[in-house]
């Protein structure tokens, strides 16, 4: 009998297809993992932004991910946008309750525009609550800035946004570097608090705005390599590498007027 590696999304939809639930599906697949999803919120959006968000009530996100659960064995799961702070405190009692291989957390919290798309209510339940279970936290230069209040201008401030995330509550970091866009190459720093270890991925950088997605796509990668028995070191480096090539198919992409996605099958 064939072996599913099951993976569960929790996050929230992109009308457009490059972001959100629709790029970690797609990452899903394209890795060779069965994605499930569970929506948190709906979005109208196109590659030059969005124009409305409709959030999901908390119950029904509960019945979503109950119904997966109760039916289907889950490997890892991976969280991005929960606007609302009874969202968060859903997803932390089920993921608490059913403990799983690996929880990948995209803490998804500030804009293209740098516009702030949390209340500090849901910003603290993230922070005390969901931080402490994940496996890993995956924020960006912008939500790390935000997050602690700290420029992140270089390499040297990378590294101590990474160690500041962990003492945040999470066990480990990756602050993804793609937004340091004068380095040479694309860097992320990943922070281990209970080795209290550094590691750096790096890739050469790609010329295109087509990068829609690409933070979904690397933690959804992420998700799926661990769902697939590799260890958190061996997941990142495997996931950096495909969202890199996926980031470099996607330069054809000309759809719509603003960055386009990243081609998540491009060996297709």
């Amino acid at each position: 009998m064939k072996k599913y590696h099951t993976v569960l999304t929790i996050a929230g939809s992109d009308s457009c297809g490059g972001a959100g639930i629709q790029a970690d599906l797609k990452t899903f697949s394209a890795l060779g993992c069965y994605g499930m999803s569970a929506i948190t919120a709906l979005t109208a959006q196109n590659t030059q932004g969005v124009q409305a968000i409709n959030v999901v009530p908390a119950k029904f996100v509960r019945s979503q991910v109950e119904s997966v659960f109760s039916d289907i064995q889950v490997a890892a799961i991976k969280t991005g946008l929960l606007l609302h702070r009874d969202i968060i405190e859903v997803v932390v009692a089920l993921v608490g309750e059913y403990r799983k291989k690996a929880l990948i957390v995209d803490p998804v919290m500030v804009g293209k525009d740098k516009q702030v798309l949390l209340k500090k209510s849901a910003e603290k339940a993230i922070l005390d609550n969901l931080f402490p279970l994940a496996t890993l936290v995956t924020p960006n230069i912008d939500e790390a800035e935000y997050l602690l209040n700290m420029p992140i201008t270089d390499l040297d401030s990378l590294q101590v946004a990474a160690k500041k995330i962990c003492d945040l509550g999470a066990e480990a970091a990756l602050v993804k570097g793609g937004h340091l866009v004068k380095m040479e190459k694309s860097t992320d720093c990943l922070y281990i608090k209970k080795q209290k270890e550094v590691y750096w991925f790096s890739m050469p950088r790609v010329d295109t705005k087509n990068t829609h997605g690409a933070g979904c796509t690397l933690s959804a990668a992420i998700t799926a390599f661990m769902a697939r028995g590799d260890d958190l070191i061996t997941a990142i480096t495997r996931a950096k590498k495909y969202v890199t090539k996926a980031i470099l198919a996607g330069k054809e992409y000309r759809l719509g007027k603003g960055p386009g996605p990243t081609c998540h099958f491009f060996n297709c």
